[in-house]
């Protein structure tokens, strides 16, 4: 694809003295509708800054591609412009990133998944190159500055000894989005692959999937193997007896020579062979820091898996209750005890809806335990993870007349999820059987003992601890009944926001409604606790941005925390458990000090919630709504702004220690 076709004269701007983002963004769009490229201006803006909203589009060395897929555009085309002055405000992967060359892609729709990524993927690859970024930026004229796009790079000469000359290193590259960083990363291990005299062969698993797989030939006589990935390595197996080094997908942009040389000559180690099926044997890490490594990102693997049911989920149950209550006016609590016999085809449909939105919920726990154990064992893990958030999300089952199913929460489908892989992993290590029989492995033995182990650890320890911690909660909030109003508020609230609809939150609500239903004490604590987090993590997520001039919040994060934004105002504290499960020690203080401080300053200034109605609709009926509203905007304020300066606080560490 050649890269002129692309663009035009008209469509490039060489040293313009624009001095934000959003002057950037609008100058070049207003070049493509002039160019007829796109149907309207301001609609195709609006989808270009969607999509800034969910990832950042700047890169290093000065670089950004911001791109909008629609079907306002009728041909693919890119506006480029060249920045006198360089932009400190554009968000990119590199925090320290001054932007200056701005490339805007615009692709019709039905090309989403083939122009939009082999464009975005050939320049990515192109700009890595320092010489290529080199013309561009000095080219004189409009006609240069194109000629120089499709420019080629003579191949460097190569400097390293004949050590590692004329040897192999197949490199695997994927990021999380599966576009730049992936042909960013193989371009730049190619680049330092022809300086060494070193044959680099890249596999791009990305949007598009497997680009250019590595043959059983090519990986038979290569040397090493390099994966320089963000996510799971697809086929891991094939590469089985081979010397490896593992990094981050960023990593080879910076060292790509040194991490070539380390796979050559100090690998981490060595690929392991894969079991019948795919049932990838999986070792254990080195040393402390390296069991909580991946732990961690075991935990962000199954949070990656589990956003999208809470997505669906908030989506069935937006619909269903706003459509309930403004488009039909009725009472929402009629919504889940709808008369079949009474009710119409809408009402009917909408009933439905409520009820099948608060069904994908029961699957939270058991998809994130599922991809836990997946994270850690691969495939042979899936079942045993997914029975583990079976037991958390307290689905009641009965094993020779004994019941169980007490909800153990997101704790205990943190504890199963994580048990779950870490027993599938030793069982498909440790079991070895011959070939005739190799298949009973995956199949039978590795799930049967699994389960039945993570069934006796769930029977035994993880229910009895959780039951007896709800039995205790529940006795501490009772015996406060006779204590001062302030004091009990906090109690009640902080129990509400422990666990967003886990165990403790239900053992704090039956003892509340009890309590307002005897009219000893109303439950404004407990619906304002209900409503302050998600809404607080939600509001963090919008503004980080606009508060420490770049993210804080992963791309899954901030669309978990928009749906968590929503669910808030419909009283859904669940939209905030992903990021309960990506950093608990940090989001559960934050969250109890924002629910107490906004409880406790409502109940202080004669806020009074009588009725169990915590979601928008209710608000209306709470005595002194001012005082109300007031604990409201502090919770909220308490939460957003803590999550965006503690995390930020956290990032600048880690990078004062990696420098």
């Amino acid at each position: 694809m050649k890269l002129q076709t692309m663009t035009g004269s008209h469509l490039l701007f060489l040293d313009v003295d624009w001095s934000s983002k959003e002057e950037v963004i609008d100058h070049l769009v207003g070049a493509l509708a002039d160019a007829g490229a796109v149907e309207s201006k301001e609609q195709f803006k609006q989808v270009v800054f969607e999509r800034e909203g969910h990832s950042p589009t700047g890169f290093e060395h000065g670089l950004a591609i911001p791109h909008g897929k629609s079907a306002l555009v009728k041909e693919a085309k890119v506006a480029i412009a060249r920045l006198k002055a360089p932009i400190e405000g554009w968000e990119s992967i590199d925090p320290d990133n001054k932007v200056d060359l701005v490339f805007l892609l615009a692709i019709p729709a039905a090309e989403s998944g083939s122009t939009h990524v082999r464009l975005l993927a050939q320049l990515s690859a192109k700009l890595v190159d320092e010489d290529y970024r080199a013309r561009l930026y000095s080219a004189k004229s409009p006609e240069s500055f194109l000629n120089s796009l499709d420019g080629t790079e003579e191949n460097s000469t190569p400097e390293q000894s004949s050590a590692v000359a004329k040897r192999t290193v197949l490199a695997v590259t994927s990021c999380a989005a599966g576009i730049a960083h992936t042909y960013m990363a193989a371009e730049a291990l190619q680049k330092a692959g022809n300086e060494l005299g070193v044959t680099v062969l890249v596999e791009k698993q990305g949007a598009n999937g497997q680009e250019d797989r590595h043959t059983a030939e090519q990986i038979a006589k290569a040397d090493a193997v390099l994966f320089a990935v963000d996510t799971k390595v697809k086929e891991r197996g094939r590469y089985a007896g081979k010397p490896y080094v593992q990094v981050k997908v960023a990593e080879p942009l910076r060292h790509g020579k040194e991490l070539l040389l380390q796979a050559l000559e100090n690998p981490s180690g060595i690929v392991e062979k894969e079991e019948v099926q795919e049932a990838a044997v999986k070792t254990a890490p080195k040393g402390f820091k390296g069991l909580i490594g991946e732990m961690a990102q075991a935990v962000m693997t199954g949070i990656s898996y589990m956003i999208p049911v809470l997505v669906a989920a908030g989506l069935m149950l937006g619909i269903a209750k706003l459509t309930w209550l403004y488009g039909l006016g009725l009472p929402i609590a009629d919504i889940g005890s709808a008369d079949y016999a009474a009710v119409g085809g809408l009402k009917e449909f909408l009933h439905n809806l409520d009820a099948f939105g608060n069904l994908i919920f029961k699957f939270l726990y058991p998809v994130f335990s599922m991809f836990v154990a997946y994270a850690l064992a691969d495939r042979v893990g899936i079942v045993s993870g997914l029975l583990g958030g079976v037991f958390a999300s307290g689905m009641h089952y009965t094993f020779w007349g004994v019941e169980g199913g007490i909800p153990s929460g997101f704790l205990g489908a943190l504890v199963l999820g994580l048990a779950a892989g870490y027993m599938a992993r030793f069982l498909n290590q440790k079991i070895r059987l011959s070939q005739n029989f190799a298949a009973m492995k995956p199949m039978l033995l590795i799930p049967g003992i699994s389960i039945l182990l993570l069934f006796i650890l769930n029977q035994y320890l993880v229910d009895p601890f959780f039951s007896q911690l709800n039995r205790w909660i529940a006795d501490f909030i009772q015996g406060m009944t006779g204590t001062g109003e302030l004091t009990l508020s906090a109690v009640i609230a902080a129990a509400t926001a422990f666990d967003l609809g886990g165990p403790v939150n239900k053992a704090a609500g039956a003892i509340a409604i009890g309590m307002a239903a005897d009219h000893i004490f109303p439950l404004t604590p407990r619906v304002l606790a209900i409503v302050i987090p998600p809404l607080g993590i939600g509001l963090a997520t919008i503004i980080d941005k606009f508060v420490v001039g770049r993210r804080v919040f992963s791309p899954d994060l901030r669309v978990a925390g928009n749906t968590s934004f929503l669910l808030g105002f419909l009283a859904i504290s669940e939209g905030a458990i992903p990021f309960m499960l990506r950093n608990p020690l940090l989001t559960i203080p934050i969250n109890l000090i924002g629910a107490v401080a906004g409880s406790c300053t409502a109940v202080a200034l004669g806020a009074v919630q009588w009725y169990p109605l915590p979601a928008i609709w209710g608000w209306p009926l709470v005595e002194h709504f001012l005082a109300y509203f007031i604990g409201l905007v502090v919770g909220i304020a308490i939460i957003a702004f803590s999550n965006i300066f503690i995390r930020y606080a956290m990032i600048k560490r880690e990078e004062l220690k990696d420098s």
